[in-house]
């Protein structure tokens, strides 16, 4: 059994759900799905991620885009991982990471989703 199967298998038997991804992606805990072809051929493919609404967040700071400033360096200053950044443009429903990066925009720093805080817990 290989080192992939044994863990798929202990995730298993835990009730755990194994991701493909790690946990600061935004795909972590998306399930996958297959369609099978009719000649046979199985395809995997991950669902669909929708993307929450904003107002599910709880705000716990905000702040305004300088000059210069990337999304992936906000995420690291305020979310402590670079690759968070997905989590500002989900709190600040943000389709495109780019659009978040205008000068003197104004974005909500959230806590992670289905986390309350002082605003709804």
């Amino acid at each position: 059994m290989s080192t992939a199967a044994a863990a798929q298998a202990i995730f298993q038997f835990m009730g755990l759900k194994a991701s493909l991804f790690p946990p600061n992606s935004r795909y972590a805990g998306i399930d996958t799905s297959s369609l099978v072809r009719t000649a046979g051929q199985t395809i995997v493919f991950l669902r669909r991620r929708f993307v929450p609404p904003s107002n599910l967040f709880v705000t716990i700071q905000q702040h305004r885009v300088l000059q210069g400033e990337r999304l992936d360096n906000i995420a690291s200053q305020f979310l402590g991982d670079p690759e968070l950044f997905w989590r500002l443009c989900d709190a600040n429903g943000a389709m495109r990471p780019e659009e978040l990066e205008a000068l003197g925009r104004i974005l909500n720093i959230t806590l992670p989703q289905g986390i309350p805080g002082p605003a709804n817990g």
